[in-house]
C-alpha cells in the first residue's frame, strides 16, 4: 500500500484499535454514565489497576478519555459521546438480520 494511503487513514487505525478491547469497551460505557477513578474501573472491570491504567492511557492518547486530579484521585470521563452513535451501528451490524438494517434493533439481553 502507498504510504500516503497508510498516512491518510493512520489515525483513525489508531482510533480502532483503541476500542478493539473489551476492558476498554467496558471502560467507555462506564464513563457514558458517571466519571471514575482508576481505582473504582479497575474494581468493577475486576483487573488490577496497573492493567486499568494501561487501558486508559491508551484511551487517553486518541482523546477518546481525558483525566482530571482532584487531592490524591484521578478521576476519568468520557470526551466523545457520540462515539456512541458508532457503538449503536456496530450493535447493528452484529445483531439485526440484513433485512433490518434500516429500522432500529433490539438491544441484545446481556
Amino acid at each position: 500500500m502507498k504510504q500516503e494511503i497508510i498516512n491518510t487513514y493512520q489515525g483513525e487505525a489508531g482510533v480502532f484499535k483503541a476500542l478493539s478491547h473489551p476492558t476498554r469497551l467496558f471502560i467507555l460505557h462506564t464513563l457514558k454514565e458517571q466519571t471514575c477513578s482508576v481505582s473504582a474501573l479497575a474494581e468493577m472491570a475486576e483487573i488490577d489497576i496497573s492493567t486499568m491504567s494501561k487501558h486508559l492511557d491508551l484511551l487517553k492518547r486518541y482523546n477518546i478519555v481525558n483525566a482530571k486530579k482532584h487531592r490524591n484521585t484521578v478521576y476519568y470521563q468520557l470526551t466523545i459521546p457520540c462515539l456512541f452513535d458508532f457503538m449503536q451501528c456496530a450493535e447493528k451490524i452484529l445483531h439485526c438480520p440484513a433485512d433490518c438494517m434500516n429500522t432500529p434493533c433490539p438491544k441484545p439481553e446481556l
